[in-house]
């Protein structure tokens, strides 16, 4: 299954719908570019996400305040039981760069999916 594919599928789950990309956060992507949002996904997925045991895993990821934030409660790449859940990737072992590769290929295609959206 490819990235559109699955982001159709998380997206139809009534949790993962409610996200969407707007005011600051939105504004945040056109301001920055996605060169610049990508990074940062890159970033907070790799101290957040990515480490076998992620500190307070299922409540590390906000709700708000980055357009990444909002991307990964909506793509289920917030936490590890998530990632599992929806992705296929298990716990409690480190995230190797593959995986992380892909995670961010997936948040950054949500936020582009949402770009293409009239806010």
């Amino acid at each position: 299954m490819g990235i559109d594919e699955r982001l159709d599928v998380i997206g139809r789950h009534p949790f993962r719908a409610r996200f969407h990309l707007r005011g600051r956060e939105r504004a945040m992507v056109q301001l920055h570019g996605m060169g610049a949002v990508r990074g940062h996904a890159a970033d907070l997925f790799a101290r957040r996400v990515a480490p076998a045991q992620p500190r307070k895993d299922g409540k590390q990821t906000p709700y708000r305040g980055h357009p990444v934030f909002v991307a990964q409660h909506a793509t289920a790449t917030c936490c590890r039981t998530c990632l599992e859940r929806w992705h296929h990737i298990p716990r409690g072992e480190a995230l190797d760069v593959d995986q992380q590769a892909y995670a961010v290929d997936v948040i950054c295609r949500w936020i582009e999916r949402e770009l293409t959206v009239a806010a």
